[in-house]
């Protein structure tokens, strides 16, 4: 695989020469990107080209590993101060005038805090986003204080990641690590990520990759034992650091950079749901959290505006929330739109969404848009899906809330009655689900679903048969696309609220009864509801915390998590009550 419209050029220093590539305008900022073991360049591909629209973007081979040579002998060739030689000789050659931003994955994120810390790269690094890679100095001092100062906590963090370590060990031994990868290792490498972390077989080039890892034994050899004996006490970070955790890694526990605040003090920390190769696996998050925090740097705001709950986790994705011009709709919205999130309110009432959006910028999101669409109308969610798939990109988020109500005895709803709500609650499901999912899965980089659905999903009640089975359909269908999506990193969770103080109530029909009655029962519904005062603010909270956690079903409220385990536990407790419900 190879750089689309790269330019080459290449940079001697230290005895080795350096392959370079280069794509975008070169007047713009200079972004370096340093891969990781045993990578090359090229693993950077899918993020060079999305950040090269607005940046100058560089990628450089490592020594000993793609095209670049490697030094003679190896051992003592590959320590961290040679490596910061070969990082300043490409930053003064590919941008002598102006800092450049700095971006490692694994060991190119290790050898980049090396940069980004020792006193001669003062001046040369803007800022530095670091993913799946310690600092050898700040690993060492943790390790120091879980053996001096043990308690039962750090004495399981400590043994949790040296589990996740057991490679490090391996790969100190002697001639073993360059058998196994010119071995069988070396060509079964790209099937066992594929397997590991869904990254496609020729993502990772095959015909240098036995001598790139059998040469990058050395960076561990060279360093780790040393560095982690003796860590360095002024490795401060000289530039804002922006910290990026997949919470999947396999190789590093998300607890090693718990402290890191003292060593970065211009720190942003960013987490995504993924695995360790997220280069590969997440190329839209990344260049999206590249370009954000580059262009914060480079406008004098090192760090984003937003630091709401979950900032972390959904800084900059897009989040799309259906029935957004009120109630949960609106709160969940509002929820998004202060964790930094873009957010796409959707709401039949075009001003109620076009009222959300503006609030949503008000609050904290950096883009907010409002769309007009009945959910239930198939062709126009399709046309809504083709637009902000083409002017806002692939939606991260999904958010299936728009729902009415309906209350009547079965005999006393009619076909009409029936298809209504049907329409609403689950075909707007279903066509928010099919839609903007396949979006997600033809993307390949995760996302989630949530669906509303209702403690009426699992409580029987002779006075909602059409809105409760609507809704235990919805809770089915999550928990059928739940299995289907899992594989392909996509959650999918099912929020089950009781009873909340929203304009639902005053809304909701009412059928076998004449208007003033209607009328009547809606106030005194309202009224109710109002008594019981259950804020959406609520039920937003829960609907991130279900993102962020990936929970399959999740009640809100006491009585529906009371009703959730009679359900599961005293079904016939549940049917007797609702035998004793007073008439309609």
């Amino acid at each position: 695989m190879t750089l689309q419209g790269a330019r080459e050029r290449w940079v001697r220093t230290g005895g080795v020469e350096l392959c370079v590539a280069e794509l975008g305008d070169e007047a713009q900022p200079t972004v370096v990107l340093v891969h990781g073991y045993p990578d090359s360049k090229e693993v950077w591909s899918e993020v060079a080209a999305r950040l090269a629209e607005r940046f100058h973007v560089v990628l450089y081979d490592v020594r000993g590993h793609g095209r670049s040579t490697a030094p003679r002998p190896l051992r003592g060739g590959f320590t961290l101060e040679k490596l910061t030689d070969d990082f300043l000789a490409v930053a003064d050659a590919v941008s002598p005038d102006r800092p450049v931003h700095l971006v490692g994955h694994d060991w190119g994120s290790v050898q980049a805090w090396e940069f980004t810390t020792v006193k001669r790269t003062e001046g040369r690094i803007a800022s530095f986003t670091s993913m799946s890679g310690p600092s050898l100095d700040h690993f060492g001092h943790w390790i120091k204080k879980r053996v001096s100062h043990p308690t039962p906590r750090r004495v399981g963090q400590l043994l949790g990641q040296g589990a996740k370590s057991w490679y490090v060990y391996l790969l100190h031994t002697p001639v073993l690590p360059e058998l196994a990868w010119r071995g069988p290792l070396g060509t079964q490498w790209p099937k066992i990520l594929r397997r590991l972390e869904k990254v496609p077989a020729g993502d990772y080039p095959t015909p240098s990759l036995p001598t790139d890892a059998a040469h990058g034994a050395w960076l561990y050899r060279d360093n780790v034992r040393a560095r982690l004996r003796r860590p360095r006490t002024d490795a401060y970070a000289h530039a804002p650091v922006q910290l990026v955790t997949p919470l999947g890694d396999t190789f590093l526990s998300e607890k090693l950079c718990d402290e890191l605040e003292r060593w970065a003090p211009q720190l942003v920390r960013r987490t995504l749901p993924a695995k360790h190769w997220i280069p590969r696996t997440r190329p839209d998050q990344l260049t999206a959290w590249i370009t954000e925090f580059v262009t914060a740097v480079e406008g004098g705001r090192p760090t984003p505006v937003t630091d709401g709950p979950y900032a972390d986790r959904f800084g900059g994705q897009l989040v799309l929330v259906t029935g957004a011009g009120s109630g949960i709709g609106r709160a969940t919205a509002f929820a998004f739109a202060e964790a930094g999130a873009r957010v796409v309110a959707v709401d039949r009432d075009a001003e109620s969404a076009a009222r959300t959006a503006e609030l949503s910028r008000l609050i904290g999101a950096p883009e907010a848009w409002a769309e007009t669409v009945d959910v239930s109308d198939e062709q126009a969610m399709e046309k809504l899906a083709e637009k902000v798939a083409a002017e806002y990109g692939v939606v991260d988020v999904l958010v299936n809330n728009a729902g009415i109500g309906l209350s009547g005895s079965f005999f006393d709803t009619t076909t009409e009655d029936w298809r209504n709500v049907l329409d609403v609650n689950l075909w707007g499901v279903i066509h928010g689900c099919r839609l903007f999912g396949k979006q997600m899965t033809e993307r390949g980089q995760g996302g989630h679903i949530v669906n509303t659905a209702s403690a009426a999903a699992y409580l029987p009640s002779k006075a909602l048969p059409a809105y409760s089975t609507s809704k235990a359909a919805v809770l089915m269908l999550s928990e059928c696309l739940r299995a289907e999506l899992a594989g392909q990193g996509i959650g999918v969770s099912a929020i089950c609220p009781g009873f909340i103080n929203t304009g639902i109530t005053s809304t909701a029909r009412f059928t076998g009864v004449d208007a003033d009655e209607e009328k009547r029962r809606q106030k005194k519904s309202a009224r109710l509801y109002g008594l019981r005062n259950y804020p959406p603010e609520k039920v937003a909270d829960a609907v991130l915390r279900a993102v962020v956690r990936n929970q399959a079903v999740v009640p809100v409220t006491a009585e529906a998590r009371g009703g959730r385990l009679m359900s599961r536990f005293t079904p016939r407790a549940l049917r007797a009550i609702a035998r004793m419900e007073p008439p309609l």
